[in-house]
């Protein structure tokens, strides 16, 4: 399957009966990014949380009260 990346629009090849072949194909809200751009996405996130001024918001579960 070719697949192309969201940022650098590169075109790479991935093998089609993989589970992100079928991902990309069925839902298509899905997008790729090749290893390259996902490595420094990951290497620039890691650099903001350790400045301490960038903070990610995580998900709070709503607690069921017993009564």
């Amino acid at each position: 399957m070719r697949v192309q990346c969201v940022i650098c629009d590169e075109i790479e090849k991935i093998d089609s009966d993989s589970l992100q072949a079928k991902r990309l194909r069925n839902r298509r809200i899905h997008t790729y990014m090749c290893p390259s751009c996902h490595d420094r996405i990951g290497e620039k996130t890691e650099k903001r949380l350790a400045t301490g001024n960038f903070r990610i918001y995580k998900e709070r579960k709503k607690e069921k009260y017993l009564s």
